[in-house]
């Protein structure tokens, strides 16, 4: 089987769940897939984008799951992709294209950004397919699928608006707090919307990113809870 498509136990795998459990889910239709020859099959980048959805209402243990590495004082994987120049505390946006297309600017200072034009078009495209932003004032935009030719080492920028704009998120909430997530590899894309979904939990970090007068003061904050996080 191809890496394009799983069949039931590689996505229990995957997802570090029950295939039963999964099985059931399918059959109520609250699982993207589709059965063949009487098995379930399931489109990877179908469940890439279930799993972003379902990301912020997912547990600890769930999300440990899709994060399996350890978190240890060598490994940290935010940080070590949010490089201080890609991090603008005073992004100059005020609407939801215009935070789009400086979070793209602010990816380019890390040289690892071949074709910004396409990456801002995807980047703006998944936002269209629903928004990323969350009821805790964050949003994590990123492309839906991997782009290998537009960019070389996975990349993360960080912009914070000096007041909350309207970003879509639930019941009108406004977003001051704008994670741009590039990779290069499923996998690690994963991994990290599941670390930032983890990190971004760690209570009054989102306060003091809120609250920090330097991008070497936000990316402190960061590193420093990233290193607390316990597998």
């Amino acid at each position: 089987m191809g890496n394009d498509t799983m069949d039931l136990h590689q996505l229990a795998s995957l997802l570090g769940r029950d295939a039963r459990e999964l099985g059931k889910l399918a059959n109520r239709g609250q699982l993207p897939g589709r059965k063949i020859g009487g098995e379930w099959r399931f489109a990877t980048a179908e469940i890439h984008h279930w799993l972003e959805r379902e990301m912020p209402d997912l547990s600890d243990q769930e999300l440990q799951a899709l994060d399996p590495s350890s978190i240890s004082e060598d490994s940290p994987l935010v940080s070590s992709l949010l490089r201080l120049e890609c991090i603008d505390l005073e992004l100059p946006a005020r609407t939801r294209q215009s935070v789009l297309r400086e979070l793209v600017k602010l990816a380019e200072r890390s040289n690892q950004i071949w074709n910004p034009v396409a990456i801002r078009e995807a980047v703006e495209t998944r936002e269209q397919m629903g928004s990323t932003a969350t009821k805790e004032g964050f949003a994590i935009p990123h492309p839906r699928r991997r782009m290998p030719d537009t960019l070389g080492d996975s990349v993360i920028a960080l912009g914070r608006t000096s007041t909350g704009i309207p970003f879509g998120a639930e019941r009108g909430g406004l977003t001051d707090l704008f994670f741009l997530v590039c990779c290069n590899d499923d996998a690690i894309h994963l991994r990290i919307q599941a670390r930032l979904a983890r990190l971004l939990r760690t209570p009054g970090l989102l306060d003091t990113l809120r609250a920090a007068e330097t991008p070497a003061e936000a990316w402190g904050l960061i590193d420093s809870a990233e290193r607390g996080l316990t597998n």
